[in-house]
């Protein structure tokens, strides 16, 4: 008896790690210190030598049940960029620049060329993020994870200058709420997006063509978390200054936006500010779900949200463009009860 006779393959392990290193290489950052394949990652403190008081960042998060869709489809090249993208854009809305991160990858069989494939979505993420991959983890987990079922989930470091943090304490009524384009669902809601799709949740199913998507339901389901770090680095570089921001998760609108708020300040949102894409429109005819259900679910279109000073709007959206994303002036902000009024 040895251990890949128990189920756990360490030289596809090592074979991995080899064509994972490839990918790696791509991220790296000049405060990297050492290669893959040591005990931790070491990253440098240079890179906020300048800072007045430097403020560490983190964030931690996963793919969520986005994956059922990798399995079924056996694409694997962009639920890394997921995986970023829910943790980097949580760092990135506070104010801060996204310097390293790590993966954890937990599967039932190491298929060396998928667990590459992985790890190469979440390269492409690091480096949409301007963050260097330092290091990771894939766990063979045989009786635990089915042969070919694996979870996902990363952790982002980032930094800031305190005076430079994104806290929402100087909002005031009239400021000016920008929401920045989603590519779809992004990674939250899929419990329910799968619901309703139950009988599409095969390969054939999923390979089936929408007319008013454009696209088969699975390119438009599996489409990858934007990543708006760029973004949010281009709006500073204008010289605006962002007083409050959203990453619009789990919770869609009416968990989200509240969290950018401080007491006595209340976003209002209008719908018709913009079109809600399609596959929105789909799941919500399909599934019978209420309106209220939908922007308390799904992002419903748009990802993230700034809060600016109306002067500064015109300076934001160009930059946001600037960067290759979509703007809309989607509301503002009045003096209220503290939540969110989608009118």
């Amino acid at each position: 008896m040895d251990y890949k006779n128990a189920g756990v393959d360490i030289e596809a392990g090592y074979k991995a790690v080899e064509l994972m290193k490839e990918h790696v290489k791509t991220t790296m950052r000049p405060e990297v210190m050492g290669g893959l394949g040591g005990f931790s990652g070491a990253f440098s403190a240079m890179a906020f030598k300048g800072m007045e008081e430097p403020v560490l960042l983190s964030g931690t998060d996963g793919v969520g049940t986005k994956l059922k869709l990798a399995f079924l489809m056996d694409k694997h090249d962009t639920v890394g960029i997921d995986c970023v993208a829910m943790c980097v854009n949580d760092v990135a809305c506070a104010g801060g620049e996204p310097l390293f991160f790590l993966d954890y990858i937990a599967c039932g069989k190491n298929v060396p060329e998928k667990i590459a494939a992985i790890v190469g979505g979440v390269a492409e993420g690091c480096r949409q993020a301007g963050a260097a991959l330092i290091g990771g983890e894939t766990a063979e987990m045989p009786g635990f994870y089915p042969v070919e079922e694996y979870d996902l989930a990363g952790f982002a470091v980032g930094v800031a200058d305190k005076k430079n943090l994104i806290t929402g304490e100087n909002l005031k009524a009239g400021d000016t709420l920008i929401g920045m384009a989603s590519s779809g669902v992004h990674s939250n809601g899929f419990s329910l997006v799968r619901k309703v799709f139950e009988k599409e949740m095969t390969a054939e199913g999923l390979n089936t063509h929408y007319d008013e998507l454009g696209k088969t339901l699975g390119e438009a389901l599996i489409a990858p978390t934007k990543i708006y770090v760029k973004a949010l680095r281009c709006v500073k570089e204008a010289g605006v200054t962002v007083k409050a921001c959203s990453h619009i998760t789990g919770g869609g609108f009416y968990e989200n936006v509240p969290r950018m708020l401080k007491e006595g300040t209340r976003a209002v949102i209008r719908k018709d500010s913009y079109e809600v894409p399609a596959i929105f429109r789909l799941l919500a005819k399909k599934g019978e779900i209420d309106e209220q259900m939908m922007y308390n679910t799904f992002n419903m279109g748009i990802g993230m949200v700034v809060a600016v000073d109306p002067s500064e709007a015109d300076r934001a959206m160009d930059a946001i463009r600037a960067a290759g994303e979509t703007p809309y002036v989607i509301g503002s902000i009045e003096a209220g009860e503290k939540g969110v009024t989608l009118c």
